[in-house]
């Protein structure tokens, strides 16, 4: 199959990296579901943008910590188009809660969104690759599933089982024509990290330290600055292309080699 027309669902495609993914594949010809939860307004952006260059895209709503969602989700996708050739696993969650503040209905929402949700989401867009004999999965984990965070040890930990999870996935996948692989971005400048210095509410001295903050962030940084989402879709574009067809079972890094230092 030619890579103009396949079939790609994303899911957290209504903000942040989820959103950039969406778009590039949408502006490369894939016919791509915008998958949102909560983000209704960002997802309907998200497929405009899609459209506007010329290419196609449907809005998928679901709770992917649900099954019944997931499968509803996936179920919609197939019936509109046809099949699933791409999921782009990204939907997940951050509560920022130190090791002894979280509850256990905190460490479930967590668990239930970030792993359990990438692993239900696989089992239901399998069937459909399984039949075309061919797809590719990709799961957005974090640098963190390397290195602790001194902000939320649970999200490490769901991002660290995400990395097994894809290679586990590679292992017993590969035999039907589908690879996994696991993109491990560092920070990514995403918009609700980096407020708009041209808000008229942020005063000068808010600003100043905004960009104080900024400038420290980016000392950090070999190559001078963080990850944009765009960093992380032309990964994807690559991954989801014909050139990367013996690509299975990776962890690729995507830090600016901020994990060196």
């Amino acid at each position: 199959m030619s890579e103009a027309g396949r079939i790609a669902l994303v899911t957290g495609a209504g903000t942040g990296i989820g959103q950039g993914i969406a778009a590039e594949l949408g502006a490369n010809g894939f016919k791509v579901a915008v998958h949102y939860n909560r983000s209704d307004a960002g997802a309907i952006r998200t497929k405009e943008t899609i459209e506007q260059a010329g290419g196609t895209a449907m809005l998928v709503k679901a709770n992917v910590s649900d099954q019944a969602d997931i499968r509803h989700m996936v179920a919609q996708v197939a019936e509109r188009w046809g099949g699933i050739d791409i999921l782009v696993n990204n939907a997940a969650l951050q509560l920022n809660i130190p090791l002894l503040e979280y509850t256990e209905a905190d460490f479930d929402q967590v668990m239930h969104t970030n792993l359990k949700g990438y692993w239900q989401c696989i089992q239901a867009v399998v069937p459909y690759m399984k039949a075309r004999g061919s797809g590719r999965i990709i799961l957005i984990s974090s640098v963190h599933g390397k290195r602790p965070t001194d902000f939320d040890p649970v999200y490490a930990m769901s991002k660290g089982g995400i990395r097994m999870l894809g290679r586990e996935s590679a292992i017993e996948l590969g035999r039907y024509g589908i690879t996994v692989n696991t993109i491990e971005p560092g920070t990514v400048a995403v918009e609700r990290l980096m407020p708009k210095e041209g808000r008229p509410f942020f005063s000068p001295e808010e600003l100043e330290r905004h960009q104080k903050a900024k400038r420290a962030l980016t000392e950090k940084f070999p190559l001078g600055r963080v990850g944009q989402p765009y960093d992380v879709a032309r990964l994807v574009r690559f991954i989801v292309s014909d050139e990367s067809e013996f690509i299975n079972g990776a962890a690729i890094r995507l830090d600016g080699g901020s994990m060196l230092l």
